[in-house]
């Protein structure tokens, strides 16, 4: 049989299920796979050895004709941001965390792992994050950074940056992110993977004090459309409540679909979501935030755009460019919005004290910050929505770069500054938004897009060859449809 680290994630849940693999050998080699390979790469800030191998026995244990739920066995990883029963949460910051201890370890599960632990997942351990997950690379001063598996010397991405050098790696078979300005589908552009951020409602994340404009999500970060789609079926799947495994329903804001798996596989059988027309594909390098930056798109973002158009021409799809304008206001509403979050963080002022980077830049400013500003912020975005969906509207789909740039060196944000100049917080936020100046934009207007690579850089002395891609945006409720177009654009001629 293919070995373990050779199966897509649909092959290894499908082997777990015919009993062909058991949770215990398969927890066993990734967890060798990250002792192996997480020191260079440092994908991972905590590994819950025992734990995971406990929960995989327990798995095995069942008796035949037990339930099983549709990840059994599989192992995943969460985030640093997310509570796991037992294991430390630390949010890639020194703030949270005892000086003398560390950080505390959870009482309870949060919601997300609450529904992986339903579905039959093993959780190995928490992977790392920007502090209070803010950035759009995974570097802190409390661990190592997340580094790009295809060229070590540049991130991983951000926020989900562990998550994403974690499967492109080949720690893990794939993984949940979140994804509230691009933290799904920037790492998992920079790492070569599809990563997906589902509509606005679709898996049901934050509370509007932490989140005022509802702009994050869970999503997956995969090797495969199909792999993808398994795991958004979990994710949208209720939570089995705590104390007697009953049932909780939570609230869905996007329309209903049966499967994404399988309605990845009719695709390919022929069965498209959109019927057999061609879609209607706009092409756009218009960001929102070109009235304050310089937003330059590279040769490379360029060559994997124009490899995209290729590849979804040979699919049969109509492609075409797309004129797309941006409301002036959008760069300072974001701002203000993005910011708020740091402003709300429960921090007693010794805590606070102990921020650093743009967590502190942004604590202070969103303390500076009234209601009625928030307020005005919120409703501009909310404006902008009703145009930037009116004006994809035209469109079945529109397709951008997924990064202006090839991976960035670690420490490129902040070069030439330190973590208390107030200079570097202005740069490291420009250069976020000049790497990845099309991502925020979709979580604002709560579409669902998924980026894919389409090439590899050309070999240049001394430089390794890395993956770009583009980034895919739908139309409301729209997954299914971006899913089917990631697997033609698998199957197409390269």
């Amino acid at each position: 049989m293919t070995g373990i680290g050779d199966l897509t994630a649909v092959q290894l849940r499908d082997a777990l299920a015919r009993g062909e693999l058991g949770a215990t050998e398969t927890t066993e080699f990734f967890l060798a796979r990250i002792e192996e390979r997480n020191p260079q790469l440092g994908a991972f800030v905590h590994v819950a050895h025992g734990p995971a191998l406990a929960r995989a026995r327990a798995l095995d244990a069942l008796p035949a004709g037990a339930p099983r739920g549709p990840l059994h066995g599989v192992p995943l990883a969460v985030k640093d941001l997310h509570d796991v029963a037992g294991m430390p949460t630390g949010y890639g910051s020194a703030a949270v965390a005892d000086p003398g201890t560390g950080a505390a370890a959870a009482a309870e599960d949060d919601d997300l792992v609450a529904v992986l632990t339903a579905s039959g997942a093993v959780c190995l351990g928490k992977t790392q994050v920007p502090e209070f997950g803010l950035n759009c690379y995974s570097e802190n001063l409390v661990a190592p950074p997340a580094r790009n598996p295809h060229d070590p010397t540049t991130g991983a991405g951000g926020s989900s940056g562990g998550q994403a050098a974690a499967v492109a790696a080949g720690m893990l078979p794939l993984a949940p992110g979140s994804d509230g300005g691009g933290s799904v589908r920037i790492p998992a552009a920079a790492c070569g993977l599809v990563g997906l951020k589902p509509n606005r409602g679709r898996v049901p994340t934050a509370d509007a004090q932490s989140d005022a404009a509802q702009l994050v999500v869970n999503g997956p970060i995969a090797r495969t459309a199909e792999d993808a789609a398994l795991l958004l079926d979990v994710l949208c799947a209720p939570a089995r409540g705590p104390a007697h495994g009953n049932v909780v329903h939570r609230a869905v804001a996007a329309a209903p679909q049966s499967s994404f798996l399988e309605s990845v596989r009719a695709a390919r059988r022929g069965d498209l979501p959109w019927g057999g027309r061609p879609l209607r594909i706009g092409v756009s390098t218009a960001s929102p935030f070109d009235t304050v930056h310089d937003i330059e798109v590279s040769p490379e973002a360029r060559a994997a755009l124009d490899a995209g158009v290729a590849r979804l021409r040979a699919a049969g799809h109509e492609v075409g460019e797309a004129s797309i304008g941006y409301d002036p206001e959008y760069p300072g509403a974001f701002f203000d919005v993005w910011t708020t979050s740091m402003g709300t963080a429960p921090l007693d002022h010794e805590q606070a004290q102990r921020l650093t980077g743009l967590a502190a830049a942004f604590r202070a400013r969103a303390l500076r910050r009234s209601a009625v500003e928030l307020a005005r912020a919120v409703g501009t975005l909310r404006r902008i929505e009703q145009d930037v969906i009116r004006a994809y509207g035209a469109w079945d789909m529109v397709l951008t770069p997924a990064l202006a740039m090839t991976p960035r060196p670690l420490g490129w944000y902040w070069a030439g500054h330190d973590q208390e100049d107030p200079a570097g917080a202005d740069q490291d936020y420009r250069r976020q938004c000049q790497y990845t100046p099309w991502t925020s934009v979709v979580n604002v207007v709560g579409l669902p897009a998924v980026t894919v690579p389409t090439l590899w850089t050309s070999p240049a002395v001394g430089r390794p060859v890395v993956p770009m891609g583009v980034q895919l945006i739908g139309r409301p409720s729209a997954e299914a449809q971006l899913l089917a177009v990631v697997a033609q654009l698998e199957d197409a001629p390269r």
